[in-house]
């Protein structure tokens, strides 16, 4: 037996979810197939013991011009990072603020020795360009790699590693900072313009936002696709599934798997470790980095100082992020732990380990090959259509943008049929 729809969509991330989303705002009839038991694709979030638990450190950035377009910010209840890092070198932690953000801190941030003065005004002059003209100018620039971007902008090395590498190591998941330049530039554009913040309970309320905005019956979690053929989605069930569409809206691997294709496959890999405590490390909601590049640890922060949610009354949670793939994970827990004694003292030997999240594709490879073009069609073959961060900005906004061009696409296709 099979059912038919205009539309069948294969995968429940963010990309999938605002296909869905688009496609049933215009009267097209959908079911959205999710392999795992929720949606969300790599953006979920657990509870574990009372603690609100993200699967890999994400932070939402608020000038993402698809998630305006399709979010209720309000019922997010979203909580602001401070603008800014507390940048460890040298045994001690030193302030870098926004002092567009937080004039309070300009002096502070004046005589921060992250950064010297000169650099200071070329971070000046590096956010009035990446600002102005609209964000598809940066996505058509000439690219580079983020190392050259920054040597060529006439950084020192000195903030280079101490501030740079840390920062954009941690949100592309990059610690020889290959991504490519126009990453760097939609980033520092995307930081400048809007707040980082977390949703009051976690990085799932995004997608729970989104499938809750979808018609009942529409999302079907545990369902597993084993193969494609032509128009139809054959379940692992053995469910047939019909459809005048098919969007695949999975991680690049599993689509290449799914329907062939030469699709940019190489990710980057993260591990991210959680630590229950009573007493917070750090007294305000902002970023930690690794300024020194010794040790595993690349940047930590306190959730539950951005949002109370995260940790039950009384605890704190902290998040702590370690770049690249690690097999013995036991070894790295040991590892962080010896990092975080000489960081707080040895009150981090009592801190409990409450999960490590190894996570082999966390983000596409952006390298500046990879990103040429920068948007990629969503249009596969007849009636078959692609989208997600692979094919736009590895980011919750490319996923939403390029979820919402296949939407596009595959109401022009229907359309014309």
């Amino acid at each position: 037996m099979s059912e038919s729809f205009d539309a069948i969509i294969v995968g429940g991330g963010l990309a999938g979810l605002t296909c869905a989303r688009y496609l049933c705002d215009n009267g097209v009839t959908c079911r959205l197939l999710e392999a795992s038991d929720d949606i969300g694709g790599r953006v979920r979030t657990d509870q574990v013991d009372g603690f609100l638990l993200d699967r890999g450190f994400q932070v939402f950035l608020t000038a993402y011009p698809e998630a305006r377009d399709i979010l209720d910010y309000e019922k997010l209840e979203l909580r602001q990072f401070e603008p800014g890092a507390l940048v460890r070198m040298r045994g001690e932690f030193q302030r870098l603020s926004d002092p567009w953000r937080r004039p309070r801190h300009l002096l502070a941030t004046a005589l921060s020795p992250v950064a010297t003065l000169a650099d200071k005004m070329r971070i000046a002059r590096f956010r009035k360009h990446t600002t102005r003209g609209e964000v598809e100018d940066i996505l058509t620039r000439p690219q580079q790699r983020t190392i050259e971007l920054l040597y060529g902008r006439g950084f020192s090395s000195a903030v280079v590693e101490q501030f740079f590498r840390p920062f954009l190591g941690g949100v592309f998941l990059d610690a020889k900072l290959e991504t490519s330049s126009r990453m760097c530039e939609f980033v520092f554009r995307m930081f400048a313009l809007g707040d980082a913040t977390l949703p009051a309970a976690g990085m799932a309320e995004i997608p729970r936002q989104l499938a809750n905005q979808l018609p009942t019956g529409v999302v079907s979690a545990a369902s597993p696709v084993d193969s494609v053929e032509g128009l139809t989605v054959i379940l692992r069930s053995g469910e047939r599934l019909t459809g005048r569409a098919v969007v695949i809206a999975t991680e690049a691997p599993a689509a290449q798997e799914l329907i062939g294709g030469r699709f940019n496959t190489s990710g980057r890999s993260v591990c991210n470790l959680y630590f229950a405590t009573d007493e917070p490390p750090i007294l305000e909601p902002i970023l930690v980095l690794n300024g020194d590049g010794t040790g595993p640890i690349n940047n930590l922060c306190v959730p539950s100082e951005v949002s109370s949610a995260y940790a039950p009354p009384g605890q704190s949670l902290i998040s702590v992020t370690v770049l690249g793939a690690h097999e013995d994970q036991q070894r790295l827990v040991e590892q962080v732990r010896d990092q975080l004694n000489d960081w707080f003292g040895l009150i981090a030997t009592t801190w409990r380990h409450l999960r490590t999240y190894a996570i082999r594709y966390a983000l596409p490879s952006q390298s500046p090959f990879s990103l040429e073009p920068m948007e990629k069609p969503t249009a596969f073959r007849d009636g078959l259509f692609v989208c997600g961060d692979h094919g736009d900005t590895g980011s919750i906004n490319g996923a939403m943008a390029s979820g919402r061009r296949a939407a596009e696409a595959v109401l022009h296709t229907l359309g014309d049929s």
